[in-house]
């Protein structure tokens, strides 16, 4: 992609997927099209960054460069990350399923195709709040939930609190 375009920007963050989650580490590549605009772009990412902290700690991309520059640490992440996200992956089909003797199935089927920790529900901001206060089940309230906080033992009571409020 970068080939194709004069400028490009990738951000990314290594909190989540190396499991550092209050070192806040990640990183930002930039390309331009010349030097000079280039100057240009990191001189205003500078005064940013300068603006949200002098100095960013290193520890969190000294442990990601740890890990990236050992072959035995990289496939140890690898395979964790595999077995993260098999599981996940699982709990998302496994929770529609759980809908399913309520015939919410359908309704709730894009969470099974969704990627990642998390998952937009769908379910409204009252909806989020009845089930915080009558079954005692926490989400923000755009409807976002962790879908790593789901457990197959959780999953029964789950699909019959969201049936209860729909």
């Amino acid at each position: 992609m970068a080939e194709t375009l004069d400028e490009v920007i990738i951000t990314s963050s290594c909190s989540k997927n190396f499991g550092i989650y209050c070192e806040r580490t990640g990183c930002l590549i930039m390309v331009a099209k010349d030097t000079e605009q280039m100057e240009n772009v990191r001189s205003q990412v500078a005064i940013v960054a300068r603006e949200n902290y002098s100095n960013p700690p290193a520890h969190g991309g000294a442990i990601v460069s740890e890990i990236l520059h050992s072959a035995e640490l990289t496939a140890l992440w690898r395979e964790e990350l595999t077995e993260m996200r098999d599981r996940i992956n699982t709990l998302r089909r496994d929770f529609v399923e759980a809908l399913k003797p309520y015939g919410l199935d359908q309704k709730y089927a894009c969470v099974a195709e969704q990627r990642g920790m998390f998952s937009y529900t769908g379910l409204t901001p009252e909806q989020v709040d009845r089930l915080r206060d009558e079954f005692g089940i926490y989400m923000v309230r755009s409807g976002r939930a962790n879908v790593a906080g789901f457990s197959h033992e959780n999953l029964p009571y789950l699909a019959k609190a969201i049936a209860a409020v729909n």
